[in-house]
């Protein structure tokens, strides 16, 4: 009997605590987990773009009514609410994902409005939640519109108590407008923040167009436009990671080199930073450069401070005197996160349940199919609302024509109840129509009072008719939600903060930095070099004194003198023959008065070689492959050699010519192979031969005789003139400040290596020549004198004369001073 008992035991024990694998459970406990994590706290619904804890947040302020226009409230009192109504997890979790949601430099366009201290871009973290206050946001409010139209699903909250909504109506795109980051398990969201009028118009385009790419929709969507500005690259890489959903953006900092404190005469530069990648710590930025000085990772650095305040940001780096700001700024972006990259992955759930990657189509398309089901549902619910008022309207309409009867029937019965039977029954009304009879009160009997019923149910048919079509029209629904954008966006929407880079669809470089424009670059014979705007030098007229160009020492004159652009290539030859290459962006911002950085910074010239020509070309505008590099010497010899055997120049520098022991190379130009060549001598003399006299040599050659100069003289010039260019005139300028236009057709054509023709009347007054240059559309003559005096003048202003005349003052010098060079704009 007692084994029978054990059996029995034995049978329950199994009935009620059956075995489970481990493994089996913690598989099962486990999905559940990440489920859990995935759908209700990690990653963002495409349709409305919030999390779980965002919506609940949202909805508790609109259904306690702290709306935009409402006052302030503790937000101690809103997480209260959110924890106690609809999540319950810990109050900080609450908390947090408000402060976030009030940070405009986390958030696009903030959705709650924050009064008291929320944080900053420094890292610091929020008040406590009893000191700081919030409301929602006017486009906050955007995203719950009719939600009490029964627009949405909604869900029991947790402990069934009341209801809270799946999703929000969200009249705009959320979920690209503001982004966002989410860590769930074994998957994660990192979606950028957009501008709104451009998400804007790439809806209402996909609208439109159903079978639209993602390449189409790109040229509306430039990018991600992130809260704290920046700049970003590569076109390739975006286009990539909104047609696959992944990929890295490249984004850096608004920077700018300027002259300490603004001042012209200043002789020191500022690199200044205004806007800085997204997401990245302002004060964690200052301390790893502060930390890459000390560490001596990086030289050249004076000073780093932190000059921001409530107008904006702004970090400045005083940079040492004769230190590259350039070269400074390019490590910075290499080592610290002044250049960032953003890496897009755009997973989101798709109808709140699925975890799905999507492409910029994918989210726009699932967006315009919640709207088109809002759309649908609030025109349903409205024609619910207008179907039963203009069901009570008839009602009254008819009480109101057999008011006497309805009257005496109310009469008669013995109450509230008998007299709603006896309307049913006598006159055939409905329960609502009834009902409603029985409220109407006397004042409805007036005229007016009737020709109102029937005015509002006139209005109440022709709205019934307006939704219906609604309803029947998919079309109709389309153009409601267009016109809803529109709407929106002439609210909400502005430009873009995020500057994007245009071109550079396989990578960028540092040119998409540095804007084109035209630029001076002046050096000295003590090794001074800068780039000037040529606004910053006034236009005067011919035979004015010029202005102060540069504060050189009492040992040093300006020595070289041309114009480029800053995406230029720029070659530097030497006396020796040497030949040194940077990008003109690289050379040194300097004032109108400005001494200049030593070109040693950047350029490894020996302190035996003197710098004697610079020459600067475009790989836009020069073929390299059919253009050579015409190089003359001091005493008249000329050589030609490929450009391409100087598309690779080490940073040490390369042999460009191979000189005699007494003669130096003094003079480069770029041809076509089909050019003529004019060289001019300081004593006044010049020559025009056919470049093709020259043959192309190697860089090791000498070269061959270009001109055959008298006893004292020697070369002063050489241009190239070009097909275009030989109905051109050639400028000549002395140096004692003369000058004169000659056009070129005076100058015959002649062999290589004879004595040539006289180019200038060169006398104790005019001096020697020290420019020729082939003008054909240039407008304006900008000269510099070996004092660092600078004049810009019109060359209209200049006067066209014979090959034997002096010319005009061109710039009224000083005793002891005379031209250096010239260039032409």
């Amino acid at each position: 009997m007692a084994k029978n008992n054990k059996d029995k035991d034995k049978e329950i024990d199994k009935e009620v605590s059956p075995t489970i694998e481990i493994v089996s459970e913690l598989k099962e406990a486990f999905l559940d987990y990440s489920m859990s994590v995935i759908v209700d706290r990690a990653l963002p619904d495409v349709r409305d773009g919030l999390k779980p804890v965002q919506r609940r947040i949202l909805w508790a302020m609109w259904d306690s009514g702290l709306n935009s226009s409402s006052k302030l409230r503790k937000s101690a009192n809103v997480v209260g609410e959110v924890l106690g109504r609809y999540h319950p997890h810990g109050d900080m979790a609450v908390y947090d994902a408000m402060a976030r949601m009030a940070q405009d430099f986390s958030l696009r366009y903030p959705l709650i409005q924050g009064q008291g201290n929320w944080g900053s871009i420094d890292g610091d973290r929020q008040a406590a939640m009893r000191y700081t206050e919030c409301r929602m946001t006017k486009i906050a409010e955007e995203m719950l519109l009719d939600i009490e139209k029964e627009t949405v699903d909604w869900k029991q909250n947790y402990d069934a108590s009341r209801k809270e909504p799946k999703v929000l109506p969200a009249k705009l795109p959320h979920l690209l407008l503001n982004g966002t980051m989410g860590i769930a398990v074994g998957m994660a969201t990192s979606i950028p923040p957009h501008n709104l009028s451009e998400v804007i118009l790439a809806t209402t385009h996909l609208i439109d167009n159903e079978k639209a790419t993602n390449e189409d929709l790109l040229e509306y969507v430039k990018g991600p436009d992130f809260p704290t500005g920046g700049i970003i690259y590569n076109q390739k890489a975006i286009k990539e990671a909104y047609s696959s959903g992944r990929g890295a953006i490249t984004t850096r900092a608004v920077t700018d080199i300027i002259s300490r404190n603004g001042s012209e005469k200043s002789n020191q530069l500022d690199i200044i930073i205004t806007e800085i990648p997204y997401q990245v710590n302002k004060s964690d930025l200052i301390i790893k450069i502060a930390d890459l000085v000390v560490d001596k990772k990086i030289e050249g650095i004076k000073d780093i401070r932190d000059e921001s305040d409530k107008d904006g940001l702004r970090i400045v780096i005083e940079v040492k005197t004769d230190v590259s700001p350039q070269k400074i700024l390019n490590f910075l972006f290499k080592h610290t996160d002044l250049q960032k990259n953003f890496n897009v992955n755009m997973v989101a759930l798709e109808g709140g349940l699925q975890p799905r990657i999507m492409s910029l189509k994918d989210i726009l398309s699932a967006y315009i199919v919640h709207r088109l089901d809002t759309v649908r549902r609030r025109a349903e619910y409205e024609l619910k609302k207008a179907k039963e008022r203009a069901h009570i309207l008839e009602g009254l309409y008819k009480a109101l024509g057999i008011i006497d009867k309805i009257i005496a029937v109310i009469k008669k019965s013995k109450n509230r109840e008998d007299a709603h039977s006896n309307l049913v029954k006598n006159f055939k009304f409905s329960d609502l129509q009834t009902s409603a009879i029985l409220d109407m009160r006397l004042q409805s009997l007036a005229a007016l009072e009737r020709l109102k019923i029937e005015e509002e149910l006139k209005a109440k048919k022709k709205l019934i008719a307006e939704l219906e079509s609604l309803l029947a029209s998919r079309i109709k629904m389309k153009n409601i939600i267009k016109d809803e954008l529109a709407e929106v966006a002439d609210r909400f929407g502005g430009e873009r903060r995020t500057k994007v880079v245009k071109g550079g669809l396989d990578s960028f470089s540092e040119e998409d930095l540095i804007p084109e424009e035209e630029v001076i670059i002046t050096l000295s014979q003590g090794g001074y070099i800068k780039r000037i705007t040529p606004t910053v030098v006034r236009n005067q007229k011919r035979g004015g004194k010029g202005l102060i160009g540069g504060e050189l020492g009492d040992d040093d004159i300006v020595s070289q003198f041309i114009s480029a652009n800053t995406h230029d290539s720029i070659l530097f030859f030497t006396d020796k023959g040497k030949v040194f290459q940077t990008k003109v962006y690289e050379i040194p911002v300097g004032s109108r008065t400005s001494k200049g950085k030593s070109i040693h910074n950047f350029l490894d010239v020996p302190n035996s070689d003197n710098i004697t020509s610079i020459v600067a070309y475009s790989a836009k505008n020069i073929k390299l492959g059919d253009n050579f590099v015409v190089m003359i010497t001091r005493r008249g010899v000329i050589k030609k050699t490929p450009l391409t055997d100087f598309t690779n120049v080490r940073k040490n520098g390369i042999i460009a010519i191979n000189l005699k022991k007494d003669d130096e190379l003094n003079w480069v130009e770029f041809s076509t192979g089909k050019d003529d060549i004019i060289i001019t001598t300081k004593n006044g003399q010049s020559i025009r031969f056919k470049e093709k006299d020259v043959r192309p040599m190697g860089r090791a050659s000498s070269g061959v005789i270009g001109m055959k100069l008298n006893k004292n003289d020697v070369v002063s010039s050489m241009n190239i003139i070009t097909a275009e260019g030989k109905d051109g005139k050639l400028l000549v300028v002395m140096e004692h400040g003369y000058g004169k236009q000659t056009p070129l057709k005076e100058y015959k054509t002649q062999k290589r290596g004879g004595s040539g023709i006289k180019t200038a009347n060169v006398t104790a007054k005019t001096g020697e020549v020290v420019s020729a240059k082939v003008i054909k559309d240039q407008e304006e003559l900008v000269a510099l004198s070996t004092k660092g005096i600078i004049i810009r003048t019109s060359i209209n202003q200049i006067r066209v004369a014979g090959r034997s005349t002096q010319g005009v003052r061109i710039m009224n010098m000083k005793s002891g001073d005379k031209i250096a060079g010239t260039a032409c704009l």
